[in-house]
């Protein structure tokens, strides 16, 4: 029996750059870009290819590019981040440059790219709004709205140094690239890059660029508000403490903070008289926030088992010093509070010869009851769920 055979590497290459285009039907503005680049790579002596990563062109652009001396990468997957990841993962260089081929930025221009990677930066982002933005280049609701806002959400959520998350020029180590494990085959690719280099701790840069108004006579593939929802959807669900356990711990302590203050005795609040129609919905407010936080608990670890997102330190430190009996425990406690007091309103009741009742009274006791029971099963079975994730972890190691 004949053994395996191995694949065979990659030859290996001292190509400095790669430059990597996006392409779907740019036959108007491709040769330029590749033209900017060529001389750019012919002056500042770079050993350095070209790349169009082409993803279904039917209006000459492959001609375009392979009469230019550009290698074109034919990528099938539709989508943005398709191409992109088709084209990088061809590239042979130690470093690739990105940028669209529409002509609305200068491949002319890339040396200051070139110069912050060779001196140890992983990611180089170009910031079109420290370079300038010509008149008719970007839509004002992309300049004034859905950039500045994305890029802030981005910067809050992950601590990233970038302050223009969707420029499409940027440069990066393949190496850097690697480590990213990129997934995405849309727009938010670009939001991806830069998320991962920041909660991977690379070495990010910036460097301004011009935007220029591109040069196609059709409507550019991007989508305002399809796209600008896609970013933010991808902002969200890497972020899960800003999705699920800030949110959910606002409500959980504001239903704490009224179930407490309303449980003594009816109280005034500007004249308006709270009672226990305003404790039911605090009850309320505690098991929906108290499941949101448990949400994202279960997402953090899905996404670090997942490799989505790094487990950090404090997730390590969770899963090695929390164990499953320590939230049965705090789970069985939460129950038995729970029982004890319902069974003090049945007694209550009882004295009373299963009769009528005070709403008011009663309430004060049953509404915390059955929220002592509801969150204590909650965390019981949450933690079953969590030891199952970390058991998963475990197997891959």
């Amino acid at each position: 029996m004949r053994p395996a055979q191995m694949p065979e590497a990659e030859p290996a290459t001292d190509m400095e750059l790669s430059i990597v285009m996006p392409c779907l039907n740019e036959a108007e503005t491709l040769a330029t870009c590749i033209k900017k680049a060529r001389a750019a790579i012919d002056r500042l002596g770079l050993s350095a290819e070209i790349i169009v990563a082409d993803n279904g062109s039917t209006d000459g652009s492959i001609e375009i590019a392979e009469r230019l001396g550009a290698r074109v990468v034919r990528v099938p997957e539709p989508g943005y981040g398709s191409a992109l990841r088709g084209g990088i993962a061809n590239a042979r260089g130690r470093y690739v440059i990105m940028g669209d081929a529409d002509d609305s930025y200068d491949f002319g221009a890339i040396d200051s790219f070139v110069d912050r990677l060779r001196e140890g930066s992983a990611l180089v982002m170009g910031n079109r709004f420290a370079g300038g933005i010509e008149p008719g280049a970007m839509p004002w609701k992309h300049r004034w709205i859905g950039n500045p806002v994305l890029t802030a959400l981005g910067r809050l959520f992950f601590r990233s140094p970038a302050h223009d998350f969707h420029c499409g020029l940027r440069g990066f180590t393949k190496a850097a690239y690697e480590r990213m494990a990129l997934t995405t085959t849309g727009m938010e690719f670009a939001s991806e890059m830069v998320v991962q280099a920041s909660i991977r701790g690379l070495a990010i840069d910036e460097v301004p660029v011009r935007l220029h108004k591109d040069g196609r006579t059709r409507p550019p593939h991007l989508r305002s508000w399809r796209d600008g929802w896609r970013h933010l959807r991808f902002l969200l669900l890497y972020s899960p403490l800003w999705l699920f356990v800030l949110p959910g711990s606002l409500l959980f302590g504001t239903g704490m903070g009224l179930t407490l203050w309303l449980i003594p005795r009816p109280r005034l609040l500007g004249g308006t008289e709270l009672d226990i129609h305003t404790l039911l919905v605090a009850g309320f407010l505690v098991i929906l926030g108290y499941q949101i936080v448990i949400f994202g608990a279960f997402t953090r670890c899905f996404a670090a088992i997942e490799g989505f997102l790094p487990a950090g330190a404090r997730l390590r430190r969770a899963f090695r010093y929390v164990k499953l009996e320590d939230g049965l425990l705090a789970g069985a406690v939460l129950i038995i509070s729970g029982a004890i007091l319902l069974a003090g309103s049945v007694l209550g009741w009882r004295s009373h010869r299963f009769g009528a009742l005070d709403p008011r009274q009663t309430m004060r006791e049953l509404i915390p009851a059955v929220v002592l029971l509801v969150v204590g099963f909650q965390t019981v079975f949450a933690s079953f769920f969590l030891s199952i994730l970390g058991l998963a972890r475990k197997a891959r190691g």
